[in-house]
């Protein structure tokens, strides 16, 4: 039986999640120990754009209008070099189950900046999802410092980093009708390295990385995240935004805290990770229902 392209888009989605969902956990073991959040981001990227680049050897390249470069510098910014900084420098403040649950606010901003970018509606039952999932996000990053690895501003960060990716996700749908997804993600990377590396505290902390104390185990955290969490989510996400829409693949990431929840339990259970399942309160869960439910108004017909 021929899988349609649609349903191959949700499967990448959901391989996406699968691999964000461990990341959340397994990125926290390596900072601030092994290495700073700023050179993570930075080894992170030059992994993955390297990557990029040589598998662009492999197949026909499009021809990029200059009228789009500016777009995907963009993209670089919003889906690279911010959603990066603020996601590592958040999970190293606070704990990989906050992360996960403050990500499910992704797709009401999402909703939010299509209407503004791309003229997609807002209908009343929209509003009220959003303001649920927004008052849920609101209290919990208010409820942040209140436990062992807890953070306020921590959780203030994660939720920047959702927000640029929510940028990111609309201003990329565009290039995705243009080009091949692989193209894209090349481009706007080599964008979001450039970012990066003139961001002044990353060569820095670079020189100054002891890489005597890596062990084996970190060493292998550190190309899952390059390898997995990076070359493979970011292709897998434009081959899913080429034949879904933005609001569409930004709903995926509501499966982000069950599978935080499920690796943070496995890998801590096994000895590959901290144990920051304690941090999963009562209010938080409430918080989380209050989240879904705003994303379920938001995407129910």
């Amino acid at each position: 039986m021929k899988i349609s392209q649609t349903v191959k888009a949700h499967l990448a989605l959901f391989l996406v999640n699968v691999f964000y969902g461990a990341s959340h956990v397994v990125a926290k073991g390596i900072m601030p120990t092994y290495l700073t959040p700023n050179v993570f981001i930075l080894f992170r990227v030059v992994g993955a754009t390297s990557l990029f680049w040589i598998v662009t050897l492999f197949f026909k390249k499009d021809k990029i209008a200059k009228s789009d470069f500016g777009r995907m510098a963009l993209c670089g910014l919003f889906g690279v070099a911010i959603n990066q900084l603020f996601f590592f420098h958040g999970l190293n403040l606070s704990s990989s189950i906050n992360s996960g649950i403050i990500m499910t606010v992704n797709p009401i901003l999402v909703v939010i900046l299509s209407f503004f970018l791309l003229n997609e509606s807002i209908t009343k039952t929209k509003i009220i999802g959003i303001l649920l999932g927004a008052t849920g996000a609101v209290l919990l990053t208010l409820a942040g410092g209140s436990g062992k690895g807890d953070s306020t501003l921590g959780d203030l960060f994660l939720f920047i980093n959702a927000a640029s990716y929510a940028v990111y996700l609309v201003i990329a749908k565009p290039l995705m009708q243009k080009y091949k997804p692989l193209t894209v993600i090349t481009y706007v990377f080599t964008f979001g390295l450039c970012f990066i590396l003139i961001y002044p505290p990353t060569l820095t902390e670079l020189f100054a990385t002891d890489y005597s104390n890596f062990t084996a185990s970190i060493i292998a955290k550190i190309a899952y995240v390059i390898i997995g969490v990076t070359f493979f989510t970011y292709l897998l996400t434009m081959y899913g935004l080429k034949y879904l829409s933005p609001s569409i693949s930004s709903s995926y990431i509501y499966l982000q805290p069950v599978l935080v929840v499920f690796f943070a339990f496995f890998l801590a259970s096994i000895g590959m990770a901290d144990d920051y399942t304690q941090t999963i309160t009562f209010s938080k869960i409430m918080y989380m229902l209050l989240i879904f439910t705003g994303v379920y108004t938001i995407s129910k017909k």
